[in-house]
């Protein structure tokens, strides 16, 4: 009997505790973007006793400049994408068909990435150094060199299952690499394509880490770097509804991104590691 129970309820606390890991803050963020100043001074999980979520979001939208930084975050994270995306692919090419000591060393080091994280001194310095550094080119770089170990180690993974004999198949039809690379490996690759796409634009959507570093604000000020600006002025203003009604405006193009391709993520990913 016993053993039954945990078997069954093992699985069911793991559920509630996740459910709870992310219903919880979730619920914070939601209700307390809905609640007029003065209740919002102390954010907890009571309901609102006076409903103003429309005010609440207008005027996060208008003085977070939510406009000015979406189109911004869009300059920076949907190059960054596309550069990964084709780098990796080309790379990943590379590293599963050729076999040798330098490649086997090179494909190391590239997805060395994964467990090294980046120094962000030596970033802001060397980007400093070519005169990119407070420029979208540099912050697409940086966001570029940071994800490109993720595509290439799933994308690797991938294309060592996909049978030569369809590339040999091109090549005998006169078909030269870059013709085999955009109609034979590309197509197969859409799987690991839409779960690095949503990676990356989940990641360097939210990112201000490296953003404050390498934009530092200003007119090139992303929705995070809007959202501390934000942040700050309420230490002082106490404006908790602003701050949370912006973290719900600007989550909301991730959430939907993320809902339109989550299962693209799990097959995604099985795809590359196991394969």
């Amino acid at each position: 009997m016993n053993a039954v129970v945990w078997r069954y309820g093992r699985p069911a606390l793991v559920l509630l505790l996740a459910a709870l890991a992310v219903g919880v803050p979730l619920w914070l963020v939601v209700v307390t973007s809905a609640k007029p100043q003065a209740e919002a001074i102390r954010p907890n999980l009571d309901l609102p006793v006076h409903w103003q979520p429309g005010g609440n979001y207008r005027d996060a939208v208008s003085e977070g400049e939510m406009l000015h930084g979406f189109v911004n975050s869009l300059l920076v994270v949907v190059p960054s994408v596309v550069l990964v995306l084709l780098l990796g692919a080309g790379a990943a090419w590379v590293f599963a068909r050729r076999k040798s000591r330098l490649v086997s060393a090179a494909y190391a080091l590239c997805i060395s990435g994964l467990l090294l994280p980046p120094a962000v001194i030596t970033i802001v310095m060397e980007l400093r150094q070519l005169g990119l550094a407070n420029t979208r080119p540099g912050m697409i770089a940086v966001y570029t060199g940071m994800y490109l170990s993720t595509s290439i180690f799933f994308m690797t993974g991938f294309i060592r299952a996909i049978p030569m004999e369809l590339e040999e198949a091109a090549r005998m039809d006169g078909a030269g690499p870059a013709r085999i690379f955009a109609r034979i490996i590309l197509p197969l690759l859409r799987p690991v394509i839409a779960t690095a796409t949503i990676m990356v634009m989940l990641y360097a959507w939210s990112d201000i880490f490296y953003a404050f570093f390498v934009l530092g604000g200003g007119e090139r000020a992303t929705l995070p770097l809007n959202l501390y600006k934000v942040a700050s002025a309420q230490l002082y203003l106490n404006n908790w509804h602003l701050v949370f009604a912006y973290v719900v405006v600007m989550s909301l193009p991730m959430v939907a991104v993320f809902l339109v391709g989550q299962r693209k993520i799990v097959s995604g990913i099985t795809s590359g590691a196991v394969k």
